[in-house]
């Protein structure tokens, strides 16, 4: 019996549209004599919908279209559509009016519907405000084609989170009840997850070994579907992975990228095989994922909020050199706009080194100097200003007047405007609001400056090699021997050229010792002693956390970020995407 995997990309909210990606998906699959088609989690209105889940219009459009699709699947085909139904128990006994649903869809109807027991609220989750948990783990039956109608294969269904409860591999339970083991007592074939898994750097690799340790344990093969795409700051990657009953994977699909496969289920050994084996590939480096990851995020960030252009200021810096190459990669050279805006601090190798960077990636460029606009402000602040010094407040004028061109030209013209900063200077709050953290998405707030250096030298490399077998790689201009970022981009100390001579390190730690003080205190959760323990100076620490909790007021007026660590500095809860088509 052949399974096909459909790794989609849904928009939250857009239940017509995504019920059309899946009608799709299910004729092609049809066309490889797949008998049975698996979606990923919420796949019908797209995850994570979060508060729109408190609107009844929309759970209803998702029943109704629900039915619709499933009386216009082809006739061949049994499909998992993940989605959410009503708890008709919820008014009697005070429970969530929701859950977080698979339909088995087949011959024109909804044949069986199962629900998600694991609810997280953990990192970015929080399910048990909006859904009740499922009480049992359930499977469906296919009769095997070409066999007697008592040859049925059992197919337990979980959910997402329903799979991550392994007690043995974690070293711990975390709730109650374990999905795959009720599911292994009831000897079922094999078992699929339906998943909408946010994307963390490495974290297939434990997505894999938790699939390995199932598979291992209880000698049940298990299909994993993962949901790809961009929805606001949550990137998912996909890799959908097909592991068999002895714990090999034996199919993994494209990371970060939509795709549909079979692999076939063989009753005779109980377990699950590919014909036409496919290369297991992960990306080499945590550098060409988490690039990939940026470039899917600023893509769909841009395709599903109906922007089709991007405007960002380009200061010389490394910051605004590996947006503008995301950008670029993301959404090709001609929608993305830059503006160099040059004051009196700034060198003059900055506004050269910006030059470069805008010629090598063939994007347009405006240059506007702001000395005039600066002593416009001077000249209107000094009987104010009358006896003071020159500090913070002055600054900070440079970078709000450029924050201001900046959103004039991206009201002016449609762009959305992207915002620069980098998980560095966000946690400490050395960054200017209404200033430099203006824009519509901040693309490398969850990246640490160690790590944007990184970044940078990884494209570099992929130039010099005249390497294009990489995400967006079709978008830049690549040429060998060349690099994309000047070298003098990263080689200079970084510096916000707000007064003269300034360096970031006059106000900040070395960002080496910087980053792994946030990565502790943020990621690690770790306490003041045991960073201090790590190595790091008891005053340098002190001085980052007092930083750290400063900042707070001005991360929460930040754009919404691309999330690609455990745990981002959050900007406040924001309505996520949705597109409100038939409800």
């Amino acid at each position: 019996m052949k399974i096909a995997i459909a790794q989609l990309n849904p928009t939250i909210g857009d239940i017509t549209g995504n019920a059309k990606l899946i009608l799709e998906a299910a004729q092609k699959a049809e066309n490889l004599d797949a008998k049975l088609m698996i979606t990923s989690e919420l796949s019908l209105i797209g995850y994570p919908p979060r508060d729109l889940l408190i609107y009844p219009s929309l759970v209803e459009a998702a029943v109704t279209e629900l039915e619709y699709l499933a009386k216009n699947l082809p006739s061949e085909i049994a499909v998992l559509v993940g989605t959410v139904t009503f708890n008709s128990q919820a008014n009697e006994t005070g429970e969530k009016s929701l859950f977080n649903s698979a339909a088995l869809l087949g011959n024109g109807e909804v044949k069986q519907i199962f629900h998600k027991r694991l609810l997280p609220t953990y990192d970015v989750f929080d399910e048990q405000r909006y859904f009740e948990p499922g009480k049992t783990s359930d499977f469906f039956t296919l009769e095997i084609p070409g066999k007697t109608s008592e040859s049925l294969t059992k197919i337990g269904v979980t959910i997402c989170e329903d799979l991550w409860n392994d007690a043995e591999f974690w070293g711990r339970r975390n709730y109650a009840c374990d999905p795959m083991k009720e599911l292994a007592e009831n000897q079922v074939d094999f078992v699929v997850n339906m998943s909408a898994s946010p994307y963390r750097v490495g974290k297939q690799k434990l997505r894999e070994a938790m699939l390995e340790h199932s598979t291992n344990r209880y000698q049940i093969p298990i299909i994993y579907v993962n949901q790809v795409g961009g929805n606001d700051d949550l990137i998912f990657d996909g890799c959908s992975v097909v592991f068999n009953k002895i714990g090999n994977a034996i199919y993994r699909a494209s990371a970060f990228e939509t795709n549909l496969a079979v692999v076939e289920f063989n009753p005779a050994k109980k377990d699950l095989i590919v014909t036409n084996f496919e290369s297991l590939y992960l990306a080499e480096s945590e550098d060409e994922e988490i690039w990939s990851a940026l470039v899917l995020g600023v893509k769909d960030y841009l395709r599903k909020c109906g922007f089709s252009k991007v405007v960002l200021g380009l200061s010389g810096g490394i910051d605004s050199a590996l947006v503008a190459a995301i950008a670029t990669a993301a959404l090709g050279k001609e929608n993305v706009f830059t503006i160099l805006m040059p004051s009196p601090y700034s060198s003059d190798h900055s506004v050269k080194d910006a030059l470069e960077l805008a010629e090598n990636l063939g994007v347009a460029k405006q240059v506007i100097p702001i000395g005039d606009l600066m002593k416009s402000y001077d000249n209107s602040l000094q009987d104010l200003f009358a006896g003071t010094n020159f500090g913070i407040a002055e600054e900070n004028i440079q970078s709000r007047i450029r924050g201001n061109l900046l959103m004039a030209i991206s009201n002016k013209f449609g762009y959305l405007l992207l915002s620069t900063g980098n998980k560095s200077e966000m946690a400490v709050g050395y960054c200017t609001l209404y200033g430099d953290m203006n824009g519509g998405l901040a693309v490398i707030s969850d990246v640490p400056k160690t790590r944007v250096y990184s970044l940078c030298h990884w494209l570099n490399q992929q130039a010099v090699n005249n390497n294009q077998n990489f995400y967006g790689a079709e978008n830049l201009l690549i040429t060998e021997q060349q690099n994309i970022i000047p070298e003098n981009i990263l080689t200079k100390a970084p510096s916000a050229e707000l007064k003269e001579g300034q360096k970031d390190e006059d106000s900040l730690p070395s960002y080496e010792v910087l980053d792994d003080i946030l990565y502790r205190l943020v990621e690690k959760c770790e306490s003041l002693a045991e960073i201090i323990a790590a190595g790091h100076d008891s005053e340098v620490v002190n001085k980052v956390i007092k930083l750290v909790m400063r900042a707070e007021f001005k991360r929460r007026q930040a754009p919404p970020g691309l999330k690609i660590s455990d745990r981002a500095f959050g900007t406040g809860w924001r309505m996520p995407i949705a597109k409100k088509s038939s409800w």
